[in-house]
């Protein structure tokens, strides 16, 4: 687990450099997904940075592609490619554009950006599987703003009808979205009670909480049968203590001093 540790704090410290360098936005909704990423990519999604395109590897989708330094920091550290790369992250003529695209980096399934996608692609994967008899898991990160989109409750609806116990869905519950507050966009409470109105199996959980993601993740899937969805309650900013559940760290990008006092505060 201290290793888990570790990496979810050196995925926040990329992450940030990253932005700070590029003037880029979204820093918030990378540091709310930062201890997901390190679990799934610590030593539960079955992939292999030596050789990407293992026919049998697990499929993680970002369908939140805002939150593509997150993800890319996250592949860098574990040698999909070198840390170099991050340099010219989100920069003129970089490899690591500000949306995440498949074909940048190794590690990349999916290009999105434009939410409501990367739901419907999964679905479409883990049904292929299925039919195909593949082993593999498909793994697809949501943000809670992007549960607005009615393509992702379709999605829900026609991966429930093929009993896709072979995909998982994370959703980053922040409860922050780009022009306000969740709640006051679209109303998605009773949210778990929703989802498990379309025959999905919910588990919520603590999104920072160590113990409480291992433990989800282990238990996968939850029921025969059935999409699994890990609710994570996170806190966009996470971390930083003046980024915390703050709207305006969805398109800021730090300055020099405040770059400083929020890697200061990693160390802490």
């Amino acid at each position: 687990m201290k290793d888990i540790v570790e990496l979810s704090k050196n995925i926040r410290k990329h992450s940030l450099k990253m932005v700070h360098k590029s003037k880029a936005s979204h820093i918030g909704s990378c540091l709310s997904c930062a201890d997901i990423l390190a679990h799934l990519y610590s030593n539960w999604l079955r992939v292999d940075p030596k050789n990407p395109d293992w026919p049998d590897r697990d499929r993680f989708i970002l369908s939140k592609g805002h939150a593509a330094a997150a993800i890319y920091a996250t592949l860098g550290l574990i040698g999909f490619f070198p840390l170099s790369w991050l340099d010219s992250y989100s920069c003129d003529d970089a490899k690591l554009g500000g949306h995440i695209n498949h074909t940048s980096a190794p590690g990349v399934e999916v290009s999105s950006g434009s939410l409501g996608h990367g739901l419907p692609i999964g679905v479409g994967m883990a049904l292929g599987a299925k039919r195909e008899q593949k082993k593999y898991r498909v793994v697809v990160l949501l943000s809670d703003g992007e549960c607005d989109e009615g393509s992702n409750w379709e999605a829900l609806l026609l991966g429930s009808t093929h009993n896709l116990d072979n995909l998982l869905v994370i959703i980053d519950y922040n409860k922050l979205q780009a022009y306000g507050r969740v709640n006051e966009v679209a109303i998605l409470e009773p949210f778990a009670k929703k989802l498990r109105a379309f025959n999905c199996s919910v588990k919520e959980i603590n999104g920072h909480d160590h113990l409480s993601i291992a433990s989800a993740l282990s238990l996968f899937p939850f029921e025969e049968n059935k999409i699994s969805i890990i609710l994570a309650h996170t806190v966009k900013g996470k971390g930083i203590s003046f980024m915390e559940d703050s709207l305006p760290w969805h398109y800021k990008s730090p300055s020099d001093e405040q770059l400083a006092v929020a890697l200061a505060e990693l160390e802490d």
